[in-house]
């Protein structure tokens, strides 16, 4: 790959990090819990963007983020209130600079007309009284017209460059409000991108610069190494502005250069000894530190006294997921063969207390500490997921006409990288659903005794050993009369059928079903979360609804923490070794006949705990017999289904519980109906994991079936 593309790769997946950590601001400030030091992220996010963006010159990108800069300038000195209709405006900003972002990633192209208008209204909110209509391009301003001292033909950047010899300086012309900022670039800096004359260009935009090139420690050409740094620049900027303002300017390449800012008082000269130096960024920056220096190579920080230092960021390392993924593979393959080497062990007889029994003890601790950390690895938390849903709340709400607050919990719960990366699609179409069926129109909610901003609840924690993703609403709930009537009219249920409040619910998930009176952008083809229910499958997942009129509806998922191991129990199934995951298992017993009462034809039923539960004969479902054995015969293992329902699995034997590696069986061969996945045993033999879901739903089209050959034959 060309080193530039691997930069602006690099550059782009920061992007993703900037505007969530922007978007982020904006809402903390919204909800009345922002500081001062969320204004200066919002501020610093926006800059730093901007930054990166110049650096390749993405100039539209550039232009866009420097007027966003600038309001949020005006915000973060006090000039500007931060008030709702601001805010609204600023998250608006956010999202166009997203758009931007993405354009400049993908080769797409902005909304033009959109970017325009929002740019006239930051320009108008920064200055209420200018006329914004004809506005400048503020991507590359004209240095020289802004009255930058220096007589020199100003270069392609927009700024003079006077070559000078340190020897010969001439005196400073000194004011209120002049500043001498000396500042020699590192290799590291140019190796990453970024370019000096770019960063001289944005000093220019706080005001007029004179900039001297220093060039003392420039070799001879025959010993020049073409991959060091030589020069160093010496600026004057004359702007009424603090240092922060300034350091703000080169905070993208701290740690890549060595610079010194001071400032002048017309009682001082610039080169006297009583000069203080205000700061020094070095690596990492201090925290509001007294920085003395007698040198540029020589920077002495001193603390406040009371004052802590400040703490280095916590490292990180950017990591291809192609390895990750080639790792998880291996340790996968690891725990294979470890498992085949304790069934050897059994087999050949050695007692446990041998030294080989126990050497491979300690070998399966290692092995589950190793799955462990790669698993940690691999995990991500669902936060790049939650991040999207504001705007999409935004729009959706915009949309409809409704007024809708989005309220996040548990961002930082963590989920295998491939579960987070295929959650995004059902969330955003359970919260597009809740926003327009969920949630009832402001005058509605009024008229109701409620507030006329809806609610909407996403939420993420762990439980059980699976991750639960709840999109929650205060709107109407679900209006149960209308749903089964809509269902008989498209033919998904009869007419005269009986159902329960659950499975009435469970009806939106059929494929068709739509409540919506017309086809819009938002909803009413009939996919949306017919969608969703497959999407959740797929992972290996399953959702249900709880919903209370008046009160609003919740939607739960349910996922596997990672789609690459899993825990279950091991079985034998007319000789066959199948895999129950152990999520879905409530319990095992072995039944009694009492407890056993046949239904209908092949059916059956038992007693457990005085509810009945229907029975699933595993083996003649997937075609292992032709026909039922006793439950009595064998075990039952007792599981839960996608809806919360609960069925009994019947088995010849359990061997025992075991953590497997699951090997896509559709890649390997085919799609099974009722198997899941495979994986490879300690024996060295091939177990297929059982879909508990998809066996229910045969064994239900079976029954359906049987009761329906006799009453064809009848008619």
């Amino acid at each position: 790959m060309d080193p530039m593309e691997s930069i602006k790769a690099t550059f782009f997946q920061e992007c993703e990090e900037l505007l969530a950590d922007l978007e982020a601001g904006l809402l903390a400030i919204q909800a009345g819990a922002g500081d001062e030091d969320t204004i200066n992220a919002v501020f610093r996010a926006v800059h730093s963007v901007k930054g990166g963006a110049g650096a390749f010159g993405m100039d539209a990108l550039v232009h866009f983020a420097h007027v966003f800069e600038t309001l949020l300038d005006g915000v973060r000195a006090g000039r500007i209130a931060a008030a709702p209709d601001l805010l609204e405006i600023l998250l608006r900003a956010a999202d166009i600079l997203a758009d931007h972002v993405n354009a400049a990633r993908d080769g797409g192209a902005v909304d033009e007309a959109r970017s325009a208008e929002m740019i006239r209204d930051l320009e108008h909110a920064t200055d209420p009284e200018h006329d914004h209509r004809a506005a400048p391009d503020l991507a590359a301003p004209d240095l020289a017209a802004a009255g930058a001292p220096g007589v020199d033909q100003p270069d392609e950047f927009g700024f003079t460059v006077t070559r000078f010899n340190p020897e010969s300086l001439e005196p400073l012309v000194v004011t209120e409000a002049l500043w001498k900022i000396w500042f020699r670039p590192k290799s590291a800096l140019y190796r990453k991108g970024n370019e000096s004359a770019l960063l001289l260009r944005e000093l220019a935009r706080l005001g007029p610069t004179k900039v001297r090139l220093d060039q003392t420690e420039l070799p001879d050409l025959a010993s020049l190494d073409p991959e060091s740094a030589f020069l160093a620049w010496e600026i004057e900027l004359e702007a009424d502005t603090d240092e922060a303002v300034i350091r703000e300017v080169f905070e993208f390449v701290e740690g890549d250069c060595d610079i010194e800012i001071r400032r002048c008082s017309t009682s001082e000269s610039p080169d006297a000894t009583s000069e203080s130096v205000i700061t020094a960024i070095v690596e990492p920056p201090p925290s509001r530190a007294t920085v003395n220096t007698e040198s540029p190579a020589s920077v002495k920080v001193e603390t406040p006294k009371g004052e802590a230092v400040a703490t280095p960021a916590h490292a990180t390392i950017r990591v291809d997921p192609e390895r990750i993924d080639r790792l998880i593979d291996l340790v996968g393959e690891l725990v294979i063969n470890q498992a085949m080497l304790a069934q050897r062990v059994i087999e050949s007889g050695l007692p446990q207390s041998s030294n080989v029994a126990t050497g491979l003890e300690d070998l399966e601790s290692l092995t589950r500490q190793i799955q462990d950390s790669v698993m940690a690895i691999r995990a991500q938390p669902v936060k790049s997921v939650f991040q999207r849903m504001p705007r999409l709340v935004r729009e959706v709400a915009a949309q409809t006409g409704k007024s809708v607050r989005l309220v996040t919990e548990g961002e930082a719960t963590e989920v295998d990288k491939t579960v987070v990366e295929r959650l995004g699609d059902p969330i955003t179409h359970m919260i597009r659903n809740a926003i327009d069926h969920g949630l009832e129109s402001p005058e509605r909610r009024a008229a109701a005794g409620k507030p006329r901003e809806g609610v909407v609840r996403l939420a993420a924690l762990h439980r059980g050993g699976r991750i639960v993703i709840e999109v929650q609403d205060d709107g109407a709930g679900i209006d149960r009369k209308r749903v089964q009537a809509i269902a008989v009219e498209k033919g998904l249920i009869v007419a005269d059928a009986q159902l329960t409040d659950e499975e009435v619910d469970n009806l939106i998930f059929l494929p068709g079903f739509s409540t919506a009176n017309a086809i819009s952008d938002i909803s009413g083809r009939g996919v949306g979360m017919d969608v969703v229910r497959r999407s959740v499958q797929a992972l290996g997942g399953r959702i249900s609804i709880t919903s209370r009129p008046g009160q609003g509806s919740t939607f739960t998922l349910s996922l596997p923490l990672t789609l690459a191991v899993l825990d279950g129990m091991v079985v034998d199934v007319a000789g066959h070794t199948l895999v129950v995951p152990l999520t879905a298992i409530v319990e095992s017993l072995r039944p009694k006949p009492a407890d056993v009462k046949r239904l209908g034809p092949q059916g059956a039923v038992l007693s457990v705990r005085d509810t009945y539960v229907p029975v699933v004969d595993v083996a003649a479902i997937l075609g292992f017999r032709d026909y039922s054995k006793s439950p009595c015969d064998g075990v039952v293992i007792l599981v839960e289904s996608e809806d919360g329902g609960r069925a009994a699995l019947t088995a010849d034997s359990i061997y025992g519980q075991r953590q497997v590696v699951i090997k896509s069986l559709e890649a390997n061969y085919r799609q099974v109906d009722g198997i899941a996945a495979a994986t490879i045993l300690g024996d060295g033999r091939v177990a297929l994991i059982v879909d508990v879901d998809a066996v229910i739903a045969m064994r239900r089209r079976d029954t359906i079936r049987d009761y329906q050959q006799p009453l064809a034959a009848a008619g």
